[in-house]
């Protein structure tokens, strides 16, 4: 209400009517800002508890997304041993599978130990007293009752001599003959590291440690001191680099099957490296992980000092076909080009929903949705029981997830206005929505999982080993990393195990000279029986 001292009534009844309406006014006013302010307030604490309880999680709580009960009570906050830990000393976890019409349970027992492996028979036997039974009779050896152990001794090394024989004529006592030496030796075979104590065996060794493992080479230096070998960390981290220099035909070779998938998936993580050009040591470079989906996969990681698009563009530079990501801003760049299709994770979406469920109560909206998502990953779950082609995957998913999330979608369009947006529910369903159309293309492909978490976990060995080695040293070592990953994780995605795949890779690397020779070699490509056979002494 305005009101100007010229207008102003002389009538002192009509002064006090103007002065009520203005308390009215302003005490209505008032009661709005106060109203407002506390409800700003409100919010503001609700979102502060909700970090702190989230915050609490993530250092004391379980770092499964799995809830249960108890966790939505915080039950489990700070999940000793104690609390879910059963005592576990001879029988181990079952591990084989019995399938019986209806359902699935796992064998009781201990899976034996491998038949391959040498065996040491420590014989128990009677007394000679013991033997003679109480009717005056000798007793029979009748059988024998086995049990077996598992011994073992410290790495084993031993020092391989090359020994080369040289030849001399004694008749023409030395003098050297036209377009010959005096003296003939015996040609070294070619080496993997021609200079240097390096053999194959060693090398599968240091790098399975490192990079599969996660041993950092200060604690691989300690376990060779502790055996009586003097092999310092500076010498270990060159033979990465040197090999990725001496093959790089073969590494280019692995880079370039990425191209051949119909799917990629990628994602990225943090890496400390010292001595970049133009950086400070304390400023981070980032290790990009990428998939090719389908028969023979591939795993690629890529060393770069920034965390721009274009890193990506150089790398799959040509690249058509679907591509999975998680929701970082600098994909959408990348999926925006002609001929490639971006697809969503339900993996991301659903920990969105996983983190505001843990901060709430039982029966919220958040535990709501999760139990919609889940319904999702049980029709991928009989997909994969019932092992059905790529096009009967599609149609499955027409059938049982489209209207899964036809609901969900309702469900969360109906609450994104009545939710507080800085809430973890809020943007839990901010993150959804917004990638809505992404995360509905695995149902038109078989071939496209529901989640990128198949390079989640290619990622997470590199990620482990991270907090053990803390850094790279160099821009090189880092790259030389990333390509000793990539053999590493394509040889576990193809069921190979690393460690002879590595001895096997370093043994006929050196002979390799053209181009089909390498890719005969490249863990995508060479098959099990022949690292199987290379591991038992034949011939590969």
């Amino acid at each position: 209400m305005t009101i100007e001292l010229q207008t102003l009534p002389d009538d002192v009844d009509a002064l006090k009517a103007i002065i009520a309406t203005l308390a009215s006014e302003a005490a209505e006013t008032l009661e709005k800002t106060t109203q407002s302010l506390t409800e700003s307030y409100e919010n503001k604490i609700k979102y502060l508890e909700e970090q702190l309880r989230l915050l609490n999680y993530k250092l004391f709580g379980r770092k499964s997304e799995k809830l249960s009960p108890e966790d939505v009570l915080q039950g489990r906050l700070f999940d000793e041993v104690e609390a879910h830990g059963e005592d576990k000393t001879d029988v181990e976890e079952a591990t084989d599978v019995i399938r019986i019409a209806g359902y699935t349970r796992r064998k009781g027992g201990r899976r034996p130990l491998p038949a391959e492996l040498p065996r040491q028979d420590i014989i128990h036997d009677l007394p000679e007293e013991e033997k003679v039974c109480a009717c005056g009779n000798e007793r029979d050896h009748i059988g024998d009752e086995i049990s077996e152990k598992l011994a073992m001794e410290p790495a084993k090394l031993w020092v391989q001599r090359h020994i080369r024989r040289k030849y001399a004529c004694k008749k023409c006592e030395g003098v050297e003959t036209e377009g010959e030496g005096t003296v003939k030796t015996a040609p070294l075979p070619p080496q993997i590291i021609p200079q240097g104590i390096a053999t194959p065996s060693l090398l599968a060794y240091i790098f399975a440690g490192k990079f599969c493992d996660g041993l950092p080479l200060y604690r691989l230096e300690k376990i060779f001191a502790r055996i009586g070998i003097d092999l310092p960390r500076s010498t270990m981290c060159s033979w990465p680099i040197d090999i990725l220099g001496r093959y790089h035909a073969f590494f280019d070779l692995l880079s370039g099957e990425l191209g051949r998938f119909p799917l990629l998936g990628i994602d990225e993580t943090r890496v400390q490296v010292m001595d970049e050009p133009g950086k400070k040591n304390t400023t981070l470079s980032y290790m990009w992980c990428f998939r090719g989906g389908g028969e023979r996969p591939v795993v690629l990681f890529h060393y770069a000092p920034t965390r721009s698009p274009r890193e990506i563009e150089r790398f799959i530079s040509g690249y058509k076909g679907y591509i999975q990501t998680d929701g970082y801003v600098g994909y959408e760049a990348v999926c925006s080009r002609e001929g490639i299709i971006h697809v969503g994770c339900w993996s991301h979406a659903r920990r969105n929903f996983v983190d505001a469920a843990k901060c709430s109560g039982e029966g919220t909206f958040a535990h709501t949705v999760l139990e919609r998502i889940g319904r999702l990953y049980d029709v991928e779950d009989e997909a994969r029981m019932k092992q059905l082609s790529y096009d009967q995957i599609a149609a499955l998913r027409r059938e049982k997830s489209r209207p899964i999330l036809d609901t969900l979608k309702e469900m969360l369009g109906s609450k994104m206005h009545h939710i507080a947006p800085k809430s973890l529910t809020g943007k839990a369903i901010h993150y959804a929505l917004e990638r809505w159309n992404t995360l509905l293309v695995y149902l038109s492909d078989g071939r496209i999982p529901i989640d990128n978490n198949l390079v989640e976990n290619a990622i997470r060995p590199f990620v482990i080993g991270r907090k053990n080695w803390l850094f790279s040293g160099s821009p090189r070592g880092a790259a030389a990393s990333a390509a000793m990953y990539s053999l590493i994780e394509t040889a576990k995605a193809n069921g190979l195990e690393p460690y002879w795949y590595m001895r096997y890779l370093f043994e006929k690397l050196p002979y390799a000279k053209t181009h089909d020779e390498f890719w005969a070699l490249l863990p995508n490509v060479v098959e099990r029986g022949k690292i199987e056979g290379f591991r038992r002494g034949g011939v590969a």
